[in-house]
């Protein structure tokens, strides 16, 4: 049994795919790869339903009714993205992440240490990002995000 056809048994209904708020894209494909960029919690207005962390603002079962919710987010990009989740051939990795009252040095701030400088971008390296086209991204300060390397056909 498909993709599809599991979620038509289990009368899930997806939500229509977000539309990214900056200058990136939902997913990228290069070649039989699929880079589904980090998904948080349904937004309104710009704004997440769902704050804060898990353990503090959110309980623990919460939290996981926002993972279930990014899941079918994802799930709505996807399809988006290719089509039909039958064209998924397999999934590569996932990454969860949750944003909860335990500090932890796995903190968005770890991905400054990825930007040239160890900081802000100069003015030279801003427009060169900026001709390299958009790109995926991974959004911070909500309870659960998730995001997905998929191989499809």
């Amino acid at each position: 049994m498909g993709a599809e056809a599991r979620l038509k048994e289990r009368n899930i209904t997806l939500p229509q795919p977000a539309t990214p708020l900056a200058n990136y894209v939902g997913a990228v494909r290069v070649g039989n790869l699929m880079f589904v960029s980090g998904h948080g919690p349904l937004r309104v207005d710009g704004q997440a339903l769902r704050a804060g962390k898990v353990g503090r603002e959110l309980t623990v079962e919460q939290g996981y009714q926002v993972a279930r919710e990014v899941g079918l987010a994802l799930l709505a990009t996807i399809r988006a993205s290719v089509g039909s989740l039958d064209r998924i051939k397999r999934v590569v990795k996932v990454l969860g992440m949750v944003n909860s009252a335990r500090a932890s040095a796995t903190s968005p701030r770890g991905q400054r240490l990825l930007r040239p400088h160890g900081g802000g971008l100069r003015r030279r390296d801003r427009q060169a990002r900026a001709l390299r086209g958009r790109h995926g991204r991974a959004p911070d300060g909500i309870p659960v995000e998730i995001e997905m390397v998929l191989e499809v056909e």
